[in-house]
């Protein structure tokens, strides 16, 4: 073939490859929403009016988080220098105390805005501020799963403060924090189990968000692009799953033992099912709160990714209210705790768009209210269900 003929099999071939992923490289908004990161303003306006109301789900909702030790206003904050995290958070040197702050501020700053009681706000600002005069670095092998955790829940609340209230003097100093202490451990993804990258794109599009940094919440679309469809199968994509770049996952049975050793696909399947639900969960909650974000920021990603998302979630929702588990999946075998994690998603596919969700719809009212996973899932039920703002 001469020289021409390959350059011009390459050009054709490069965007079959591409497939599902030929969207726009770019996909920052020319303005940034705020506050815009999980929950927007007529987001917020709704849940207060229901609240207010004494309307429910959310009255309960909103009175189990501000019964929760997260909404209180004797807390004292507990930042460090350096956090230290090991596998599953072994050592734990300042790893639980980060994740209750940040949810915490998330707490309070939704507390602020329901009740328009300042000192609310005031707690929260005290909480970040503690933690963003003192923080600079995370260490140890799990130090980037924790700063996407922990920088999952402190951009929702910096989002709500520094755009709500009047005033936040060290909101500067708390965004140099998430730049340079959060941002490098998580903006570069990861090639462990699926969850850990997906945490750690949502932590990089909010710290986006609140810094109005394109360039960074363009990296974190991209890398989310490329690890939905490597998380959540789908039978259209044919025999095997699909695999994120750089991945090295070139073969079949490097595919397989990425799954954790499942042999069979099918529609909802997830990268972490067959580890267990509680992973698998964080992932599935990830991806709902990403895609919910870009919805805020008016560059919606829901589209790109609402089959797998549906599908995601009913596979597990089936299971976890107790279907019976056929023997090809997992060896019938599974260790179910999927989570407080369904709400965003069920929100947006079912009470926006309409879509029948029987299995997900069953676990997400028994589930109901939704507390936090102390991690960084937190009261989505107050603030996404059947929300259509």
């Amino acid at each position: 073939m001469s020289l021409p003929k390959k350059l011009f099999a390459l050009a054709t071939l490069i965007p079959l490859t591409l497939g599902l992923f030929s969207a726009p490289a770019q996909a920052a908004p020319a303005t940034f929403t705020h506050p815009g990161v999980l929950v927007s303003r007529p987001q917020l306006d709704f849940v207060r009016a229901k609240v207010q109301a004494g309307a429910q789900p959310w009255k309960q909702a909103y009175d189990a988080m501000m019964s929760s030790p997260y909404a209180s206003l004797s807390r004292s904050p507990k930042p460090r220098a350096v956090v230290e995290c090991g596998p599953y958070s072994n050592p734990n040197i300042g790893c639980t105390d980060e994740r209750q702050d940040a949810i915490a501020a998330y707490s309070l700053s939704l507390a602020w805005y329901i009740t328009r009681d300042a000192k609310y706000a005031t707690k929260a600002i005290e909480i970040m501020d503690a933690w963003s005069a003192v923080l600079k670095d995370h260490t140890n092998s799990n130090a980037p799963l924790q700063s996407a955790w922990s920088a999952s829940s402190w951009p929702r609340a910096a989002e709500i403060i520094k755009h709500t209230y009047t005033s936040w003097p060290n909101s500067g100093r708390f965004g140099t924090m998430l730049r340079n202490v959060y941002l490098p451990k998580v903006i570069n993804g990861s090639h462990s189990n699926g969850n850990w990258e997906l945490s750690m794109t949502e932590a990089a599009i909010g710290i986006a968000v609140f810094l109005d940094d394109k360039a960074n919440y363009d990296k974190a679309v991209a890398k989310f692009r490329t690890r939905v469809p490597a998380y959540l199968y789908l039978t259209s994509d044919g025999a095997l799953p699909k695999t994120a770049p750089g991945s090295g996952l070139d073969t079949r049975d490097k595919i397989v033992k990425y799954w954790q050793g499942q042999t069979t696909f099918a529609n909802g399947l997830s990268q972490e099912t067959c580890r267990d639900f509680t992973h698998t969960g964080y992932g599935l909650a990830a991806i709902a709160n990403f895609a919910e974000t870009t919805r805020i920021q008016g560059q919606d990603l829901y589209p790109e990714i609402a089959d797998r998302l549906r599908e995601g979630l009913g596979f597990h929702a089936k299971y976890q209210m107790g279907a019976a588990v056929p023997s090809w999946l997992c060896g019938g075998n599974l260790k179910l705790g999927l989570g407080p994690i369904t709400e965003v998603g069920y929100n947006h596919l079912h009470t926006r768009l309409g879509l029948t969700m029987a299995n997900t719809e069953a676990l997400t009212l028994r589930q109901r209210p939704a507390g936090t996973n102390g991690l960084f899932v937190s009261w989505q039920t107050l603030t996404h269900a059947d929300n259509p703002q």
